[in-house]
């Protein structure tokens, strides 16, 4: 045994602990965070002007349209001067109501035409209040002739007709409020438990936008149909930029770090649909000399790079002593082989001369 010879050259290595962010796939479509309809109020005017488009970002308070206004600036004008004359008819009304009152005890009038005057001054008082709230509901009709964006948003339709003439309560706009946008994510119910708000979330669209956004709201119910629930993703501000209500996207939640124990991508080796490693026989073995290996059937997680999270088989993982996992021609070995056990090479530093040397070569 002593004479036998190695079947190869190896470098090993011990398997790492490194923190690693845990994700979670999602997929769902974007949909406005909330949407408003600006309705015409006013009732029987005609339609004149336009301002805005489908596509404009609008203001709160910003004119969308303009209706005729003549008649109602005539309406206007008429319940104005109709206060006007009530007003008129109180005074006199009850100037003629404290003469009586200051002639009730002289005797120079009756009790029934006291009384008479009083009343036809509360009359008067009260056609008063009543023009002026006619008056109100003038100034109302003639301010709903200006029809205003009732929050900051993107015009996303346009049913207004220009010159037409539109009864009360029909729809002119829609806009996104304030134009955010969010992301209906679709959670299987075993994964719902690990979504929380606050959680941050890379999305990328069908059209290959991208955008990030947070978790505000995980879904109170279960769909008893495909048993996902709703996550509600807030997409930060410039995400309508590359994104738009109503595409398919995916998205990954961070969930948060675990600890994962890596090994290098060459140490794995799969066979006959199963994942191996190989380690030493003996973990002491120092470069230079030899060693049999065993090869141990493992489970595998997470890949970043290079690395490869090892979640199951190995010592190491299991909180055992650490082991010696070879790397560099793992795939070639077959358990109980002999090796040659020899330092890992060390990368070199990077440096900035090789630099010209490509632009070199492209310009050849």
């Amino acid at each position: 045994a002593s004479k036998a010879k190695p079947a190869m050259t190896v470098t090993v290595a011990s398997p790492a602990r490194a923190p690693w962010s845990q994700t979670l796939t999602a997929n769902g479509s974007v949909a406005a965070w909330q949407e408003a309809s600006v309705a015409a109020e006013a009732n029987g005017l005609r339609l004149t002007e336009l301002r805005a488009a489908v596509g404009d970002t609008v203001k709160a308070g910003q004119v969308l349209a303009v209706f005729d206004a003549e008649g109602v600036r005539a309406e206007v004008a008429q319940s104005r001067a109709a206060l006007a004359e009530a007003r008129a008819n109180a005074v006199e009304a009850q100037t003629n109501a404290e003469r009586a009152r200051s002639l009730q005890t002289t005797g120079a009038m009756s009790e029934q035409q006291i009384a008479q005057l009083t009343t036809a001054a509360v009359t008067a008082q009260a056609r008063v209040e009543s023009a002026q709230a006619m008056l109100a509901v003038q100034e109302l009709r003639l301010r709903h002739a200006q029809v205003l964006a009732p929050d900051s948003g993107i015009v996303t339709a346009r049913n207004a007709t220009l010159g037409a003439v539109v009864p009360a309560g029909t729809e002119l706009f829609r806009l996104i409020r304030q134009g955010r946008l969010e992301w209906r994510a679709e959670v299987t119910a075993a994964d719902l438990a690990r979504v929380k708000p606050g959680q941050a979330v890379t999305l990328k669209a069908a059209s290959g936008g991208v955008a990030q956004g947070r978790v505000r709201m995980v879904g109170p119910t279960v769909d008893p149909q495909t048993r996902s629930a709703l996550v509600y993703v807030d997409l930060l501000p410039g995400a309508a930029a590359s994104i738009k209500a109503g595409m398919f996207a995916t998205g990954q939640l961070a969930l948060g770090e675990t600890v994962a124990h890596t090994l290098p991508q060459a140490a794995v080796v799969n066979r006959d649909g199963f994942t191996y490693v190989f380690v030493l026989a003996q973990p002491q073995a120092q470069p230079g000399g030899t060693a049999r290996v065993q090869r141990l059937k493992v489970e595998v997680g997470r890949r970043v790079g290079e690395q490869v999270e090892i979640v199951a088989g190995l010592p190491a993982a299991q909180g055992a002593a650490a082991a010696s996992v070879v790397t560099q021609g793992a795939g070639f070995l077959n358990d109980g082989d002999l090796v040659k056990v020899v330092a890992a090479p060390v990368s070199a530093p990077a440096v900035s001369a090789p630099a010209p040397a490509v632009a070199t070569a492209e310009k050849k």
